[in-house]
């Protein structure tokens, strides 16, 4: 059950003692100024009870939260620092005689809230800052960076067999005795193949988890299993074993897991590779704010995810976002498409343009597009005899014969004097806002536009840097994304009250 929310009260030595030795442009007092923290308290009230224990006050953990993404400390670190450093005591409506509530709690608070919570607590403080007019929907500036997830990866081997104790750990409380019997059978595997090599213990492995796995689908399915959890678990500990079993069996193919720890992890490339999760953020070119932030597998399409960055703010706010500068990965035609489409964001765009270079031949650009699309013509006027298709990448590739680009005048100037074959010309679906974007990058607003760029840059190495989101402090995409949004939230906060305060003096945050 929770309390109606009342305003911390201090006694008189209390105050006095704040008054003398906390500082009055600390960050903490600049946000009890600024920040309607009642305000945010209220949609997380539905999550409570209306009956029961009186709860503990939820601000006082977000306000934990807070100081706990400002100064990048551990559930742990932040607790012991709130018992002794006043001007957090002061933020927290603690006195001298008040005690902090277990640690364990926290934790507690974070899964009440659940990504759903944290996406409240941060769009209702842009909410705010929308309402004191920092927030503009002028132009939004996208970026992305990488986050490492807390695992240690596994070789092959280990990666099998952290699979196998999962799954029989899960399966244990539905057939003990086929379980007891399967760890058995791993010592038998142990015996028989540790003089095999590498290859002969990973198939023993291997197999045997095939094995397990195919009893384990054949389990009888429990009455309750929309709500047993040792039943979830054993499903989890399954869809878990056959990642691994499919890694295993197309390692050429992309999104293997790559630990049993945090299942959702995935190798990507930003500079280097890297296993963990991908962070991409949008803020508001004006006030320097994040307006909105997703989390994504490491491997996780960040052209398109600009969609769901835009979809995200206009549900919170039902904003009408007028630009937005993407990077060198929004270069991508069904997202533009998309992004400025009247049954999409409708937004402009604002990309880097991709030359279309050919070693100085001709270009598929110069190669004229039939009416219907049947055909291409060349610089010289010869039509394509050959056409296929390319659904995957949005493409037709045309082909012209052999025999009439080898008599061509301009065959210098279009295929290679060694090249045995006719000249092939693809054309891409989205060539036109390919065409758009180019011509857009060619204006005076392009480069006003790109000037603003590098402020999503700045604002995403202090999120990474100054508040712990270079590493993933939890597992799972939705902790790692609830550990992103606080972040920012945290970030939001320093700078609203940067702003607000401008006029007044500023501290360090």
């Amino acid at each position: 059950m929770l309390l109606p929310y009342v305003e911390p009260k201090f006694s008189r030595d209390d105050q006095g003692l704040f008054n003398t030795l906390v500082p009055f442009d600390h960050w903490t007092r600049r946000s009890d100024k600024h920040i309607d923290f009642a305000e945010l308290r209220k949609p997380l009230e539905a999550l409570f009870s209306e009956d029961g224990r009186p709860a503990i006050e939820p601000v006082l953990f977000l306000k934990i939260t807070l100081i706990m993404y400002h100064d990048n400390l551990s559930d742990g670190q932040v607790f012991a620092r709130t018992k002794t450093d006043l001007a957090y005591r002061r933020f927290l409506g603690l006195g001298r005689d008040d005690y902090l509530p277990d640690v364990s709690s926290l934790s507690k608070f974070r899964a009440r809230l659940g990504v759903d919570g944290h996406k409240d607590l941060f769009h209702g403080l842009l909410s705010q800052a929308r309402t004191h007019g920092l927030v503009k929907d002028r132009l939004r500036l996208k970026d992305a960076t990488h986050t490492l997830a807390d695992i240690a990866i596994p070789a092959g081997l280990q990666l099998v067999a952290q699979a196998r104790n999962k799954l029989l750990n899960a399966a244990s409380p539905f057939d003990e005795v086929r379980v007891a019997g399967e760890r058995v059978h791993i010592e038998t595997i142990r015996a028989s193949t540790d003089g095999g090599g590498n290859e002969a213990r990973l198939i023993g492995r291997v197999e045997h988890l095939r094995d397990i796995l195919a009893w384990v689908d054949k389990l009888t399915i429990p009455h309750d299993a929309s709500e047993n959890t040792t039943w979830k678990a054993l499903r989890k500990a399954a869809d878990v074993a056959r990642k691994v079993l499919n890694g295993h069996d197309a390692p050429d193919e992309p999104g293997k897991i790559r630990s049993t720890v945090d299942p959702d992890a995935r190798r990507g490339k930003h500079g280097e590779f890297y296993d963990g999760y991908m962070t991409d953020v949008m803020i508001d070119a004006d006030s320097e704010l994040f307006t909105s932030i997703n989390v994504l597998p490491a491997n996780g399409n960040e052209s398109f995810d600009t969609i769901t960055l835009l979809e995200q703010e206009l549900e919170a706010h039902g904003n009408d976002i007028e630009n937005i500068s993407i990077d060198g990965a929004g270069y991508d035609g069904p997202v533009i498409r998309k992004l400025e489409s009247e049954d999409g964001p409708h937004v402009k765009v604002f990309v880097p343009q991709k030359e279309t270079t050919n070693g100085g031949k001709f270009t598929s650009d110069e190669f004229d597009l039939s009416e219907d699309g049947s055909h291409a013509t060349c610089p010289a006027g010869e039509q394509s005899q050959y056409k296929q298709r390319d659904d995957g990448n949005h493409t037709t590739s045309f082909r012209f014969h052999t025999d009439t680009c080898h008599s061509c005048p301009l065959r210098n100037a279009c295929i290679g004097g060694k090249q045995k074959f006719g000249r092939s010309v693809r054309k891409n679906d989205f060539q036109p806002e390919y065409d758009m974007v180019r011509e857009r990058a060619q204006t005076d607003e392009y480069t006003d536009v790109k000037r603003d760029h590098p402020k999503v840059e700045r604002r995403l190495g202090e999120l990474i840097n100054r508040h712990g989101g270079r590493r993933a402090r939890y597992r799972g995409t939705a902790r790692v994304f609830a550990q992103q949004l606080m972040g920012a939230m945290t970030a939001n906060i320093k700078r609203m009250i940067r702003l607000l305060d401008a006029d007044g003096p500023l501290a360090l945050c």
